[in-house]
């Protein structure tokens, strides 16, 4: 769902730090969101942020000089170092994160799929992504989804803003397990025996992940480049024979 799924959530950043968000943490989301492979990824992102533009509330011993190049190249060394110097737990920011989007979702899901509207790509969903979610009618029961997303919030966005109901047996959300494992499942199922199996993701690290796993040598891979990844990262990837390129026009094509 990541390369669909696309989240408001000042709401949230809100409630824990409350009004300090401001424009510039927003534009700046959008910069450094392709790190986040889970969601509670996205409240470290912001208090980071916040910690960079404002020295008065720092707490991390990172956030002075760091930069948005800093971020994305180095997500995956800085995200531990702020956890422990905040004292904060994953297992407790995904209870957050989720909470409060049940909460709101149970008290106005109106206002809750309007502000995902409102995001400034999310208007894709009624417009270029329109193309990708006719033929997801007839195909929804029919092919898995594997999210880092937490499988309600994905399915209520789809069903609200594209028309598109899946069958709970097939979204394999947070809580699913790695997508490797996803994967893994997925192609030891007497049903998909015979298959061609396809990947489209929009994580370069989740695909170069499968590429590791000699088990999942049949799958064909593809790297959404509508989705949460950088021109670096595209680059990259055309450097990998086992990845293909896809544009968002050839992916609905391959669904029909």
């Amino acid at each position: 769902m990541g390369v669909l799924l696309l989240k408001t959530e000042g709401q949230l950043y809100s409630t824990v730090w409350i009004q300090l968000l401001d424009d510039w943490v927003l534009e700046q989301m959008y910069t450094v969101r392709p790190v986040v492979e889970t969601g509670y990824e996205n409240l470290l992102l912001v208090r980071l942020l916040l910690e960079m533009r404002m020295p008065s509330i720092r707490e991390s011993s990172v956030a002075e000089g760091l930069t948005m190049e800093g971020i994305l190249e180095k997500w995956s060394e800085l995200k531990p170092v702020i956890m422990a110097e905040w004292g904060v737990e994953r297992d407790a920011l995904i209870h957050l994160f989720g909470k409060v989007r049940d909460e709101w979702m149970d008290e106005d899901l109106t206002t809750w799929i309007g502000a995902n509207r409102n995001d400034h790509l999310t208007d894709l969903l009624l417009g270029e992504y329109s193309s990708v979610f006719r033929p997801c009618h007839s195909l929804a029961s029919s092919f898995p989804h594997s999210s880092f997303a937490q499988a309600r919030f994905g399915n209520a966005l789809l069903r609200e803003l594209a028309g598109v109901t899946i069958p709970p047996e097939k979204i394999f959300g947070l809580g699913s397990g790695p997508k490797v494992e996803v994967l893994k499942q997925l192609q030891k199922k007497p049903e998909h025996q015979g298959l061609k199996l396809h990947f489209v993701e929009d994580q370069l690290a989740i695909l170069k992940n499968v590429i590791k796993e000699p088990e999942l040598d049949g799958w064909n891979l593809y790297l959404g480049n509508w989705g949460y990844n950088t021109q670096k990262e595209r680059e990259e990837a055309e450097t990998i024979p086992r990845i293909q390129i896809v544009e968002l026009s050839d992916f609905s094509k391959k669904l029909k």
